[in-house]
């Protein structure tokens, strides 16, 4: 079977030499938790200077940007006062949900390149909205969606791509964490103003994307979903008591569970679902089911942006059955976090296409804003997404 596996080795692609010479003026709008990693990547880049910081919150920039060591940055309570005064390459939108569209709208509106953190926005509508932003400005927006440069995710991709499985028909994906619903962040990932969406925007675009990507992207066409709230929204949750914050149960207003029936272009049916608090080790395997084959590919405990061990194809050899095992990338490990913002600079630095674009994330979006329109009329609805 050495024949089959060196099929999907080649991870490497051809690397242009970008011009770094030039200090980009980089600012972060929202400086939570998941700024850290935007600004620890940023000050690993020579060709990056985090000039601002802008956060609703008084001080709350300011204080997070001395914890970097960053001088000599100024700081703003609103994006458009900042882009009035600013002279910024790029932005980092590390906002919460709610805010996500708004905020990447302002920037490239100011004629700023945006980095934007997952999930790209909340609903269909923003996100056609964002993509009308960028089209208008001719800016760079690249999605957050860092497991994309993983190297077993660029082998997931290999293998489907390289024609093994056939025509692909059938997708079971999904995933998420036995007990983990993330308030130890404070509220804004459970809190509907804030969240709007729970367990789809924070993990399950991930393993929509793995899926779907795989797949070069096939528009959805319709949606029959599924969500509920029974661990979020019950007061004796273990991560509640053990943290002294049962209070949190009155505040959760998002999805910790949520799964899918979703019909793709091509004729392929897409079964997901994804959880926080999901009472077991993990729903499912992902499965990509094919005419000549399929592929499993081994789940997480707790979804991490990788797999959780070697791949199988199921094929046919010689008219024998045949289980062929796909390990795991032995490559050197890679920082996906510096090479989603890296990957970002260097289209900035070179007028290329965004590394992760929004023509393919709205329908990731599309899928997760559709399950929970479903989910609330409780029935099979089209996928419905206004031109750009």
């Amino acid at each position: 079977m050495d024949k089959t596996l060196d099929e999907f080795k080649n991870l490497k692609q051809d690397e242009k030499a970008v011009d770094r010479s030039k200090k980009l003026k980089v600012a972060i709008v929202g400086t939570g938790w998941i700024a850290k990693s935007h600004i620890q990547r940023y000050l690993q880049m020579e060709d990056v200077e985090i000039v601002a910081g802008c956060d609703l919150i008084e001080g709350k920039a300011e204080k997070l940007y001395k914890e970097f060591g960053i001088e000599g940055a100024r700081f703003y309570t609103s994006d458009l006062e900042m882009y009035k005064n600013e002279q910024l390459d790029a932005v980092s939108v590390c906002t919460y949900n709610a805010t996500h569209a708004e905020c990447a709208i302002n920037a490239l509106n100011a004629g700023v390149n945006v980095l934007l953190e997952k999930p790209m926005c909340v609903t269909t509508e923003e996100a056609v909205e964002i993509m009308r932003a960028e089209k208008k400005s001719g800016k760079v927006l690249s999605i957050g969606f860092q497991p994309r440069f993983d190297n077993d995710m660029k082998l997931v991709k290999n293998v489907v791509q390289s024609g093994v499985l056939g025509k692909i028909f059938y997708i079971q994906t999904g995933g998420g964490r036995r007990q983990g619903i993330p308030f130890p962040y404070g509220t804004s990932f459970i809190d509907p103003k804030t969240g709007v969406i729970g367990a789809m925007g924070d993990i399950g675009c991930y393993s929509l994307d793995m899926v779907l990507n795989s797949i070069g992207y096939p528009k959805p066409l319709t949606v029959t979903g599924y969500t509920s709230d029974f661990a979020g929204k019950n007061p004796n949750y273990p991560g509640y008591v053990k943290s002294g914050h049962p209070e949190y149960a009155k505040v959760f207003g998002v999805d910790d569970f949520a799964a899918a029936f979703v019909r793709l272009e091509g004729d392929i049916i897409l079964d997901f679902r994804i959880a926080w608090a999901e009472n077991i080790d993990s729903p499912c395997d992902t499965i990509i089911l094919g005419s000549e084959g399929g592929l499993r590919i081994p789940a997480t405990e707790c979804w991490n942006g990788s797999i959780g061990g070697d791949m199988t194809l199921y094929h046919t050899v010689a008219s024998e059955l045949v289980e062929t095992v796909i390990p795991r990338s032995s490559g050197k490990p890679v920082d996906c976090f510096y090479e989603k913002v890296r990957s970002f600079l260097d289209a900035i630095h070179t007028g290329g296409k965004a590394p992760v674009p929004s023509s393919e994330i709205i329908y990731n979006q599309a899928i997760i804003d559709h399950i929970v329109k479903s989910a609330k009329l409780g029935k099979e609805i089209p996928v419905e997404i206004p031109e750009v």
